[in-house]
């Protein structure tokens, strides 16, 4: 209950700090974004980031072109079911994913009678974005997150999310040094920094959401976004099955999507 009233607390926080930067101020290469960064900071502040949290979240924060790159080149969820399969080495996923399974048994039991999500799919979207925690990404996090806000192409978009990982800062979830993916997303399940606000969950009951060090929050969280997005227990989540629209909600691509079914009925058994 405690944890519900937190992320509750923080998400009603977040609402009113969701305030996109004018569009006029976007930018489509380096050139601008120190000033957009000068422009931006007050703005922040206004929005009720502290002082001292945007000066030290903003101190290393620089243009990351890898960010930019990864942006424009996103092709493999262009391939086929099959071809995607082979490129996200499925077949390894579902023989290490029943290992984790084992290993980590009272984990997924306890996950499963709370949120009503079995082992599989959490181990398949485990295992796709970040190889079970082995490879978390090297850019940093603020940087990229900034970079898409200041990017003229989803600038609204990355702006909520740049608010979002400023209030992780602010409430002790996020380091201002953190490193992860080319988008921003955060932890062991590849998390935007909005979903970890709305999304996050404590799972060992640390004080914190870590989603870095703690595969009990990670996954604990993950399920919590199935949840948040139709899950409902006992029911299937096979494409047409009534799970299925909560797996969507995780990835855009058909391709991506059909493979966390596939690989997570292969290591339920199912």
């Amino acid at each position: 209950m405690l944890n519900t009233l937190r992320l509750a607390t923080f998400a009603a926080a977040f609402i009113s700090l969701a305030m996109p930067v004018a569009a006029d101020q976007c930018g489509n290469d380096s050139s601008g974004f120190s000033n957009w960064v000068q422009a931006f900071k007050p703005q922040a502040v206004a929005n009720g980031i502290s002082p001292r949290v945007v000066e030290t979240a903003f101190a290393n924060i620089s243009y990351n072109r890898e960010t930019i790159r990864a942006d424009r080149g996103q092709k493999s969820f262009k391939l086929s079911f099959e071809q995607f399969m082979e490129k996200r080495g499925g077949a390894t996923i579902i023989a290490r994913g029943k290992k984790m399974k084992a290993g980590n048994a009272q984990l997924f039991a306890a996950i499963e009678r709370r949120y009503g999500v079995p082992a599989g799919p959490l181990l398949a979207i485990w295992g796709m974005e970040t190889g079970f925690g082995n490879f978390l990404g090297n850019q940093h996090t603020l940087s990229a997150v900034a970079t898409l806000a200041y990017d003229c192409r989803r600038s609204a978009y990355f702006t909520e999310q740049l608010y979002a990982a400023l209030t992780l800062v602010q409430r002790g979830d996020l380091s201002p040094a953190a490193k992860g993916a080319a988008h921003g997303e955060i932890g062991q399940t590849q998390f935007l920094p909005v979903n970890v606000v709305r999304y996050g969950v404590d799972g060992d009951r640390d004080g914190h959401v870590d989603l870095v060090r703690s595969r009990a929050d990670a996954l604990a969280s993950t399920a919590n976004f199935l949840v948040g997005h139709g899950w409902r227990p006992g029911a299937g989540y096979q494409p047409g099955e009534p799970n299925y629209v909560a797996i969507q909600g995780w990835n855009a691509a058909t391709v991506y999507q059909r493979a966390i079914a596939h690989i997570g009925a292969a290591i339920d058994g199912q």
